[in-house]
């Protein structure tokens, strides 16, 4: 499946006038219009997730100090590492560091899980850890972009984006593909949500917390009627322009974009307003806890429910701003990582009971990831330095095994070397719990077919239920 542009862009932008609006509302349009839209002729295989829910965790989780627990660190703490050392962001290579909190196991299938995460240690039989994941990049923007577009450099399209561009949205008022702005925009900026060289329609829509979430969603106008006579306007000057140029998609989808928007100013302020939400659910989210983080978070995951409920096909949360900084911990580890988890813990693990409960869970694929992991060796003496070469990721519902590990790092937790995964296996893996084939959603591109996973990317099949 390709997607073809009979116009490019920029000729586009200037034919159009306003009837295109420079582009800034086509992030908010999320119905497919590209011949990629398998809505048409159904998905490639029978899906078993109908929506996604990407959980980034900005900076890197230490993978020894969450969910792949390493005896040998307190055995060896203090002492230099007995292992090859790769050259890591900042050099400053210190002792083996070991864990700062204890572990448990949990759950009928007695999967370990540290201290730092006790409310999702709740769900753990319903998660598979995967502990083996790799990244090519060791620095945080290329990771990122990695992370996101399966290309180490900007200018990809994001996997939300991909996501749409296969499937569209089964949501008629809002965005298909949208990010929940917690306080940190990851390294890399918003290259990292973006629609690449796919259609402007597939790129992420930022939403960011309070009362006015969107730019521009409050009208203007002083009347329904005067906002009307508006948007008759743009649709008789794009009507004109299709009857110059004939059918063409990008003005097409201009046009739906002015009717989602007009929708929009509707609909989200109802989606985020959730007092109508129970009390016992808002507790249970986390929306009345101490730490102000907790209830941004929790307001994130909260609406998150809400979004797939409403049928958009590709959710993004990233984190709040915390003391410490993000999850990129080169000194001060305890307080930081503490800080961090303490923010998005209760609300993921309620997140996940809450989609349980609702019969959600099923069909709604949830992924818990940050760019890379953290080394078993310290920087310094209280921080741990960038570690692509093994590290934990989490996968729940949406046809995935719970109760499971799957893959291993070696003793020290560094490098993987059982089932070792790269980033373009968990797009793989993703796609196909959608109903796609990730060798067969392409592009063209610069002469060539370009798709998420590049050249590379398995289907993890050991995971899938």
């Amino acid at each position: 499946m390709r997607f073809r542009s009979a116009m490019p862009r920029r000729e586009f932008l200037q034919k159009s006038a306003n009837g295109f609006g420079a582009a800034a509302l086509s992030a908010l349009m999320s119905d497919a219009f590209a011949a990629g839209d398998l809505r048409t002729t159904g998905t490639h295989h029978t899906p078993r997730a109908k929506s996604v829910i990407f959980l980034y965790m900005d900076g890197g989780v230490s993978q020894v100090d969450s969910y792949d627990p390493k005896p040998l660190l307190e055995k060896e703490h203090g002492n230099p590492i007995k292992a090859k050392v790769q050259a890591t962001q900042f050099d400053n290579i210190g002792k083996v560091l070991k864990s700062p909190w204890k572990f448990r196991n949990y759950g009928e299938c007695g999967l370990p899980v540290s201290e730092l995460f006790p409310h999702t240690a709740e769900c753990i039989d319903d998660l598979c850890i995967i502990r083996s994941m790799t990244s090519a990049f060791p620095e945080h923007t290329n990771a990122n972009y990695f992370l996101h577009t399966g290309h180490g450099l900007q200018g990809r399209p994001s996997m939300g984006a991909w996501t749409c561009y296969g499937l569209g949205t089964e949501s008629q008022n809002l965005p298909g593909f949208i990010v929940l702005n917690g306080g940190l925009i990851p390294p890399g900026g918003l290259d990292c949500f973006h629609n690449g060289f796919l259609p402007a329609t597939y790129q992420g829509s930022l939403f960011k917390q309070g009362s006015v979430p969107v730019a521009d969603i409050v009208p203007r106008e002083t009347s329904s009627d005067r906002q009307q006579r508006k948007m008759a306007l743009m649709r008789q000057l794009d009507k004109t322009l299709l009857q110059q140029t004939g059918p063409h998609d990008a003005i097409e989808s201009a046009i739906a974009n002015y009717e989602l928007a007009y929708r929009m100013q509707t609909s989200v302020p109802g989606l985020m307003d959730i007092t109508g939400e129970s009390k016992e659910t808002q507790e249970l989210y986390g929306m009345s806890a101490e730490f102000p983080q907790t209830r941004t978070y929790a307001h994130q995951c909260l609406v998150a429910r809400r979004l797939v409920e409403r049928g958009v096909r590709f959710v993004e949360l990233t984190c709040p701003a915390v003391r410490g900084d993000r999850w990129d911990q080169h000194s001060n580890l305890k307080e930081g990582h503490e800080n961090n988890a303490r923010a998005v813990d209760q609300p993921i693990a309620a997140l996940l009971k809450d989609l349980k409960q609702r019969g959600m869970l099923d069909d709604t694929l949830v992924i818990w990831a940050g760019e890379f992991g953290r080394t078993p060796m310290a920087q310094g003496t209280n921080g741990r330095d960038h570690n692509p070469s093994g590290f934990t990721v989490w996968m729940a519902g949406g046809g995935v095994k719970g109760g499971m590990a799957y893959g291993a790092t070696d003793e020290y937790g560094y490098y993987a070397i059982e089932n070792k995964l790269q980033i373009h296996d968990l797009h793989a893996t993703m796609l196909h719990l959608l109903g796609i084939d990730h060798e067969r959603l392409t592009v063209r591109h610069s002469s060539r077919d370009m798709r998420l996973t590049d050249v590379h990317g398995k289907v993890v099949h050991e995971i899938i239920s």
